[in-house]
């Protein structure tokens, strides 16, 4: 958390808090476009969500007041790492990130492995939102029981970590097995991209404490998110951690920089804004808010 300097409101505000911005909602044939243009505004991170695959019955939402889900079955669908690795090419500084890519549907060979390929291309600029999932049937598309997608989770996250920094890694779990491997090249960061868990149910707190370098949440207010962020701190303290040892990464909305003090002084670190109605108006909208908040 910031200063208490950090945190007044008006022209005394000096912002500490990242801002970053989604293409998720996006028609994609915006996607360049955005990015681009969020590097060139200022903005500190560009954040990509993903599924496998969508099924035509779909049911549930990780929004926890909606009942039906967010998106259709027809929504376009890329690989996020692949993407990512595409808007590399196309930028220099602006930070790369999954909100949240679905670790546990893949084994974790394939999981680490896109991990660090988009870590290398970028020159270290990847940053890895994870999540257990909410669509339980794209877990029953892949055969894959969606009761166990927290313990997958866990175990995959568990090996990706040793590939990404052990020289030499074998593995007997309740999911995975195998004999020792070599995995190389590591990644840029040391000791390995950030991971941020997705997800506000006691269980992904728990993942966040143990294993995690972040949260990342959605759709919250500077209110809304104060006893969410309680009860984090709860479970971080179990592991002997504290919320200022994280990231505490939110999608949300600021309409001037009192709003922005509000963000920082509940605790949030990275602010994720889609400031735009449409697509069409996205750059502008990029553009507007990244004057407001003086990100340059």
């Amino acid at each position: 958390m910031g200063s208490s300097a950090n945190r007044q409101a008006g022209t005394e505000y000096r912002m500490t808090l990242k801002i970053g911005t989604s293409i998720g909602m996006l028609n994609p044939r915006h996607f360049l476009n955005v990015a681009l243009a969020a590097e060139r505004c200022g903005y500190e991170s560009l954040w990509m969500p993903e599924h496998l695959i969508f099924p035509e019955a779909m049911g549930g939402s990780p929004f926890t007041e909606m009942e039906h889900p967010p998106v259709p079955p027809q929504t376009p669908l890329f690989d996020v790492f692949a993407y990512l690795s595409f808007l590399a090419a196309k930028t220099s500084r602006i930070r790369l990130g999954t909100n949240v890519y679905l670790l546990g549907l893949r084994h974790p060979f394939i999981a680490a492995r896109a991990v660090q390929t988009l870590d290398i291309v970028s020159g270290g600029r990847a940053e890895i939102g994870v999540g257990a999932g909410w669509l339980r049937t794209e877990w029953r598309a892949t055969g894959l029981d969606p009761a166990t997608r927290g313990r997958r989770l866990d175990e995959a996250l568990a090996v990706c970590k040793r590939l990404w920094t052990e020289a030499n890694v074998q593995h007997a779990g309740e999911f995975y097995a195998f004999d020792s491997v070599r995995f190389e090249p590591k990644p840029v960061q040391r000791p390995h991209p950030p991971i941020h868990v997705g997800g506000e149910s006691d269980a992904a707190f728990r993942r966040v404490a143990r294993h995690a370098q972040g949260w990342y949440g959605i759709g919250y207010t500077p209110e809304s998110i104060e006893p969410v962020l309680a009860r984090l701190r709860i479970a971080l303290r179990a592991e002997n951690r504290d919320l200022e040892d994280i990231e505490v990464i939110t999608g949300g909305a600021a309409r001037d920089r009192e709003e922005l003090a509000r963000w920082e002084a509940v605790g949030v670190t990275r602010l994720v804004v889609t400031p735009w109605e449409r697509g069409s108006e996205a750059v502008a909208g990029l553009e507007r808010f990244a004057e407001m908040a003086e990100l340059q």
